[in-house]
């Protein structure tokens, strides 16, 4: 239990023994860190306790005060200021609470339990490879995962990839037309990249198809409709939904290239999946669920036979779930895949990491299955997440102006060597610990920068900005982590001790603020991590990794461990940044960043 939770408590009892006759609204006691121009660590809001109990902040802060003095062993002195009760906590409570974390791997993390969630993120087509616009959504997925399950969920990380329909058929035309049988092993490509390329020649060859068509004087609509190789596309889908076997061998060669460079580029990034659904073999589980819907009443037909829903007592419109032809939409195959999501894991909740563009149609997928009475309906949550650009603006995939997840990761780690470089910071190296380490930094850079902002705001990625030494960067986090174990081998001290080492510390001597402060900072973190699983937001645990850092490089800065007054305040002191270096590598590993020992 963090302090501040013990100081809640505390609060709790004291109010029910001061004012037995009265009853305190649960969740009214406020506790925050105390303001740096005040004396205290802690500080209890009074105001929300006044009216109910009829008293004066000055006379409730002293009674409470008094109270805690005489019947807990947590604080040394107490102040009133304006209604907010400042407490002091004693030394003895930051040395103990050291010795008792400092070695321990899950400090933070909450015993397992049985709620079970699946994460869905990445979700990539099979028409082109990872870009730029897909690694906020990984990252985001990826960290969210972790996080719940180091507070005790039962975490299936799902990848449900989109591998049919007709982008699927517009590379796989373009290929035929005007691939000569080039694979990646004859070109030397990834599979992902080779197939990306044909989906844009397809568009290059539409747009000068309809161009053509335009200029013959045939009305633009009519000519988008009637390009040849448009219609090549659409009949090679409605083969390929007949099990055509010819387009259907062509179909898994190409998304086999796809698929081996998809596993590439995950390995570079560092994310896994437990569980992969395909469309297609999901897109036609709707069905099942429209005429369900259709018997019980739910669901209506018009007159062409195509199969609605009227959802405008929700102020929102009809939705078309089959066409006349009976053919799905893209939300027929969604409620499918929701409840055969929900009958393979039974889960409590279900997290579809997708942007924002797509609110409506997560709206709308909710609402359909809660109308249908299905039961996966209620553990939906959609973690909607802004778009990211690059300085230059918005990426479009069919026009090649994306910028690919394995370009972007080759510049970050190309900057990171840079950097190092320039900085004179490669001595002592071997090259493979080079390499290693350009890495380090280039992925933490690019990972901390997408994850540090809230999931809900848009943002620019700028990759110069993402990895300044000095600024809210994974790198600044990763040159404290590496000073506090240089700090350390020095001292020939073990970056994970044993157990027993600091057992006969005994502080005598009292904290400076800075050792205070770090500390403090420190004891925060299982309510930073409760918080960030709360609201699916790694931002949380990045904010504050970089205020623990700034706190360590402000500690460090004010006192010297190896010239330490004596040998107590040395090994206090060693205990502290020990723990500061163990945190940071339990908050960025959650969030797929790892700390290097030297930089």
């Amino acid at each position: 239990m963090t302090l501040a939770a013990q100081i809640r408590l505390a609060a709790e009892d004291a109010l029910k023994h001061l004012f037995p006759e009265t009853e305190i609204p649960a969740g009214t006691i406020t506790v925050n860190q105390t303001k740096p121009e005040f004396k205290g660590d802690y500080t209890i809001v009074l105001f929300p306790f006044l009216k109910l109990l009829r008293t004066k902040p000055d006379v409730l802060g002293n009674q409470l005060g008094n109270y805690f003095l005489e019947k807990t062993d947590l604080f040394t002195e107490f102040q009133i200021v304006s209604g907010f009760l400042n407490l002091t906590v004693r030394d003895n409570y930051w040395s103990s609470f050291l010795q008792n974390h400092f070695n321990d791997p899950h400090f933070g993390e909450k015993p397992k339990h049985d709620h079970r969630v699946m994460v869905e993120y990445s979700s990539p087509n099979t028409n082109k490879p990872l870009h730029f616009g897909h690694l906020r959504n990984i990252f985001l997925g990826y960290a969210v995962g972790e996080i719940l399950k180091a507070n005790g969920q039962q975490v299936v990380k799902a990848n449900l990839v989109n591998d049919r329909g007709i982008h699927i058929c517009k590379s796989m035309i373009a290929w035929q037309r005007y691939a000569n049988g080039a694979t990646p092993e004859s070109l030397n490509t990834k599979g992902d990249h080779l197939v990306g390329d044909y989906y844009v020649k397809f568009n290059d060859a539409y747009k000068a198809e309809v161009s053509g068509l335009v200029s013959e004087g045939m009305d633009e609509t009519v000519a988008e409709k009637e390009a040849p190789i448009m219609k090549e596309a659409q009949e090679m889908l409605r083969k390929w939904e007949a099990n055509d076997p010819e387009t259907k061998k062509l179909w898994e060669t190409m998304n086999g290239w796809v698929y081996e460079g998809f596993h590439i580029s995950y390995q570079r990034l560092g994310v896994d999946f437990d569980k992969w659904y395909y469309e297609s073999d999901t897109y036609l589980l709707g069905k099942t669920i429209v005429e369900e819907g259709l018997r019980k009443g739910v669901l209506f037909k018009k007159e062409d036979g195509s199969v609605w829903i009227d959802l405008t007592d929700e102020g929102l419109d009809q939705k078309l779930l089959l066409r006349a032809d009976g053919t799905s939409v893209y939300i027929t195959q969604d409620l499918g895949t929701a409840k055969l999501k929900f009958n393979d894991y039974k889960l409590n909740q279900s997290l579809y990491v997708i942007g924002d563009e797509q609110n409506y149609h997560m709206q709308v997928l909710k609402l359909i299955l809660k109308k249908l009475g299905e039961p996966c309906a209620d553990g939906i949550y959609h973690l909607s997440y802004g778009m990211v650009e690059l300085p230059t603006g918005r990426m479009k995939s069919r026009e090649g102006t994306v910028v690919d997840a394995d370009d972007m990761m080759d510049e970050m780690i190309a900057l990171a060597k840079e950097q190092t470089e320039q900085a004179g910071k490669t001595e002592g190296f071997t090259q493979e610990e080079l390499d290693k380490l350009y890495e380090t930094i280039g992925m933490g850079a690019l990972k901390f920068y997408l994850l540090r902002v809230d999931p809900k705001k848009k943002m620019i990625f700028d990759p110069k900005e993402s990895i300044d030494l000095h600024g809210f960067t994974a790198t600044f986090i990763q040159y404290a982590h590496a000073r506090i174990c240089s700090i350390l081998r020095k001292e020939g001290c073990p970056l994970k001790p044993d157990s027993t080492k600091f057992q006969s510390l005994v502080l005598s001597q009292p904290l400076a603020p800075a050792e205070k402060m770090l500390a403090l900072i420190i004891e925060q973190y299982p309510s930073i991590l409760e918080t960030a699983a709360q609201e699916y937001n790694p931002s949380a645990m990045c904010n504050y990794s970089f205020q623990l850092a700034q706190q360590f490089n402000s500690f460090y800065d004010e006192h010297s461990i190896s010239k330490a007054e004596n040998e107590e305040k040395k090994q206090f002191r060693l205990l502290l940044i020990i723990m500061t270096a163990s945190v940071l590598r339990h908050a960025m590993n959650l969030c797929g960043i790892r700390l290097p020992e030297k930089m």
